[in-house]
Order: structure tokens, then C-alpha cells, then sequence
């Protein structure tokens, strides 16, 4: 009577490589969960408003948001009010006019002070936008997020 042995040989093929991939997929996860494969470590920064208003750049610090808004809607407004997260300005009793294609540097600092977190650490908040378009007075909320790091 003769024994075959490619039964055998299939399974050891099989458990060899079983391991080897069970390993790869242990490695994967302790990779994971220690947050080396995050995808938000390798997400660019960035600075979303509403079509025609743009964020063209942004710095955050501990106590203030600055932003750089500039006005591509065809017609002038008036910025009424500006909040970021726990940051919030009211413009009201200064109103910052934006002439089309005109850009501005806004500085968020109140109340007090901004609870942005300490320097290196991520900074992700929505914005909103509060102005007025000077030729109808019609008041809009423009609505858009910022997600970059805290700079000291």
C-alpha cells in the first residue's frame, strides 16, 4: 500500500503561508492602532469657504485664528461677523468693507482669548462668515471649515 503525501505537502504549504500573512496583518493593525497609518497625518492643510469667497491663507495659534479672505463674488459685502471654533469676531460696530476681487486680513481673537490647543498639535473647526451685500443689504451666512496645525 503506498501513502501519498501531496495532501501533506498542500496543507504545510498552506500553514506556512497562513502565518506568514496572519503576522503581516498583526504588524498592519499594531500599525494602525498606534496611529502611525492615520490618514489625517498626511492630509494637506486647509482652508474651505463658500464658492466666490476664498480663504486664500490661514495661521492659527494658541490665542488667535488669522485668515485671509478674499471676495470673488462680483459685488461688494461687508463683513459683519467671523467665527472659527471657539474664536469669534464681531465686526459690527467696524464693519470691514471687501470690494470685488479685494482681500482682507482678519484677526480672531475673542471672546478673551481662543482655546485653539497647545503649538503642533492639529486644528480642525468650522467657519462661518457673516456679511451683508452693500448693493441689496441682503445679510448671508457664508459657512466653510479649516482644518491645519496649531503654530506657537
Amino acid at each position: 500500500m503506498r501513502i501519498s503525501t501531496k495532501g501533506q505537502a498542500a496543507m504545510e504549504f498552506l500553514m506556512t503561508y497562513g502565518w506568514a500573512i496572519l503576522v503581516v496583518l498583526a504588524a498592519i493593525a499594531a500599525l494602525a492602532y498606534f496611529g502611525v497609518l492615520s490618514p489625517e497625518k498626511f492630509l494637506p492643510e486647509k482652508c474651505i469657504l463658500q464658492p466666490g469667497i476664498a480663504c486664500v491663507s490661514h495661521k492659527v495659534t494658541p490665542a488667535t485664528v488669522t485668515l485671509i479672505i478674499s471676495n470673488g463674488l462680483g459685488r461688494t459685502i461687508i463683513v459683519n461677523k467671523i467665527d472659527v471654533g471657539a474664536c469669534s469676531e464681531d465686526f459690527s460696530a467696524a464693519p470691514v468693507t471687501l470690494m470685488s476681487g479685494e482681500q482682507q486680513t482678519f484677526v480672531i481673537d475673542g471672546p478673551p482669548t481662543c482655546g485653539n490647543g497647545p503649538a503642533k498639535e492639529k486644528f480642525k473647526a468650522d467657519i462661518i462668515l457673516g456679511y451683508t451685500e452693500k448693493d441689496t443689504s441682503l445679510t448671508k451666512t457664508a459657512y466653510g471649515n479649516l482644518n491645519t496645525k496649531v503654530e506657537s
